[in-house]
């Protein structure tokens, strides 16, 4: 069943053992721990609590990522050489295909909010296709399930 509400007190999360992918790390240990808290229900979007410790490492953002830093600093390097400081209360998003070297002098800790991407103009279609049914008052899963049915049988 979907939760329809998702609540956690952080202080209370039982992180998971992960770690940054193979070939990334480029010192110290690239060991990392997390916890999805909530999926959205098309399954693009989810949020998770994510933490590390003393690490620098390259990262490719598969996925577009906000984020908000809850404790410790990191310091990311993008494409261009140019480095930023992100510590506590700092916000950051990341477009799918972001390429970035990041330090974390200490322990680094964050709430994510990532989402898969869609092909685009497929995104746009259905962007356009919800605004139209919704201007006809129409809006709804049924609806769109019916239409895009339609859509299928008359090719």
């Amino acid at each position: 069943m979907y939760q329809s509400i998702v609540s956690s007190t952080l202080a209370d999360v039982d992180l998971e053992p992960d770690s940054i992918p193979s070939g990334w790390p480029l010192s110290g240990q690239p060991e990392t721990r997390s916890k999805v808290l909530g999926k959205s229900r098309d399954r693009l979007g989810y949020v998770v609590l994510w933490e590390c410790g003393a690490v620098s490492y390259k990262w490719h953002y598969s996925k577009d990522e906000a984020y908000i830093v809850l404790s410790g600093e990191g310091f990311m390097t993008d494409e261009k050489g140019v480095e930023r400081r992100f510590g506590p209360g700092d916000v950051a998003f990341f477009p799918a295909g972001t390429n970035a070297t990041w330090r974390h002098p200490d322990h680094f800790r964050k709430i994510a909010v990532l989402k898969d991407s869609i092909w685009r103009p497929l995104a746009f279609g259905l962007k356009a296709c919800s605004k139209l049914l919704h201007i006809a008052g129409l809006s709804g899963k049924l609806t769109l399930v019916l239409l895009c049915s339609t859509s299928f049988v008359l090719r």
